[in-house]
């Protein structure tokens, strides 16, 4: 009973994976612009990948015994470094100057850009 258990979380989880692997396929497809895209590619694709990688740690550990410490070490490496990547992947976007898609509703970087701009400008250099 307890295999049984066990087996419908990691098929659950594994599914789960695939379904955000799938949305994210589609979303790189589908979305409009830079922005959208980077946000489907890091968000949903970590969900899916991190899903796949912990049904396949409780496999490992539950099912076969082996404690897999290189599944932990790469949960926690991509669940800090994706969402990070796509972070900047956007912003180093913005900077360079592409558009936001028509159907975006405010730009938040705009007046910070514009500030940083004016204080870069501003900014004279002391002399030693």
């Amino acid at each position: 009973m307890e295999t049984i258990i066990i087996n419908i979380v990691i098929i659950v989880l594994m599914s789960t994976g695939v379904i955000f692997s799938v949305v994210t396929a589609l979303g790189l497809i589908r979305l409009p612009d830079v922005y959208t895209r980077t946000h489907a590619a890091s968000k949903s694709s970590t969900l899916g990948v991190l899903c796949v990688l912990l049904a396949a740690f409780i496999h490992f550990w539950l099912i076969e015994g082996i404690f897999n410490t290189q599944l932990i070490i790469a949960i926690a490496f991509l669940f800090i470094t994706a969402p990070v990547g796509g972070h900047l992947i956007g912003r180093a976007a913005y900077m360079s100057g592409i558009k936001v898609t028509e159907e975006t509703v405010r730009d938040d970087m705009k007046d910070a850009v514009k500030e940083a701009k004016q204080e870069i400008r501003d900014h004279k250099p002391t002399e030693l």
